[in-house]
């Protein structure tokens, strides 16, 4: 099995920083330009990519991935309530949250597909962006349903459309595919391409911070968060993997549509559930989805679902 890219060890060692109680710290204001980087270098890099394709090739698979992203949160939803023994909200909540996706969780795929000498589909990303919007959507629905009061629909779609994620990923999207048309990419290169590895290797750092102050939700909730943030990924990469597979992807693309349906949101989801969702508990949601999942991911899953998509698509020649 390939090696660990070395970007993913900047999150080990953030994770040793807050352990060991380290004075470590990444200021806000450069954690979140690195989120907006990170964003519009993924949409760019996805748009000059997709510039290849016609339009009518990727869009009956990108709106074939958004319908069956449902399925998603439905399938995590009775396993939450009925084993796992959460209330109604909390199961709503967090299947909205493994039902979304991590961009970062998806950038360390890119990253380790050129490890191994592989690309995917540009128009991987623009699926990426629309996930988002069935799974939020659904996981409210199931953590309101019969409850009383009235869902602010109209606010809530206003969040997940006009998000930080959507949107700038989305923007990245359309100026690289225009950039990517009229073959200016170039004065882009230096900046979204080259740099792309380094801030990814921050935000790891940032990140692995962040998840030592998630273990005390992990340990409070008990042994089923951990088996569910590393058995139910596993299972939605399965399916990501086959339906890669099925619409006819490349050995990348599968991987990275498998990744994006092991992957869960720590960004997107908890701003949309705060909205939709008040009552749920949103230390579990993140809990589950940064601390056990979101590693669980880039060490061993993302592996994992390469070999999947592999036995799925064929071994590269």
């Amino acid at each position: 099995m390939p090696t660990v890219q070395p970007v993913v060890l900047f999150f080990i060692l953030g994770v040793l920083a807050g352990v060991l109680r380290s004075d470590l710290k990444i200021p806000e204001a450069l954690y979140k330009s690195m989120s907006l980087f990170l964003l519009i270098a993924i949409g760019l890099k996805g748009g000059v990519s997709m510039a290849k394709y016609e339009i009518m090739e990727v869009l009956p698979i990108a709106l074939s991935m958004v319908v069956l992203a449902a399925l998603v949160p439905l399938c995590a939803y009775p396993i939450l309530k009925h084993i796992g023994k959460f209330n109604q909200a909390d199961s709503g909540a967090i299947a909205a949250h493994y039902g979304s996706v991590s961009a970062v969780t998806f950038a360390v795929g890119i990253a380790f597909l050129e490890g191994v000498g592989q690309t995917s589909e540009g128009y991987m990303v623009l699926i990426m962006a629309l996930m988002e919007i069935p799974a939020l959507v659904t996981g409210t629905i199931l953590a309101r349903r019969g409850a009383g009061g009235e869902t602010a629909w109209g606010k809530l779609m206003h969040e997940i459309l006009t998000g930080t994620s959507i949107f700038l990923m989305v923007g990245g999207v359309i100026i690289g595919y225009y950039a990517g048309i009229v073959k200016l990419v170039s004065p882009l290169d230096k900046m979204f391409m080259d740099l792309f590895m380094g801030v990814l290797a921050f935000f790891l750092l940032e990140m692995g911070l962040l998840a030592s102050a998630r273990l005390a939700a992990i340990r409070k909730k008990g042994a089923f968060l951990l088996v569910f943030g590393i058995a139910f990924p596993l299972a939605a990469g399965l399916l990501g993997c086959f339906l890669g597979s099925a619409f006819g992807l490349s050995l990348g693309g599968t991987t990275m549509l498998g990744v994006l349906y092991a992957s869960c949101s720590y960004i997107a989801a908890p701003a949309a559930m705060r909205i939709a969702v008040p009552d749920a508990d949103p230390a579990v949601s993140i809990g589950a989805s940064l601390g056990v999942t979101f590693p669980f991911n880039i060490f061993i899953g993302v592996p994992i679902y390469y070999e999947m998509a592999k036995f799925f698509v064929g071994a590269p020649a």
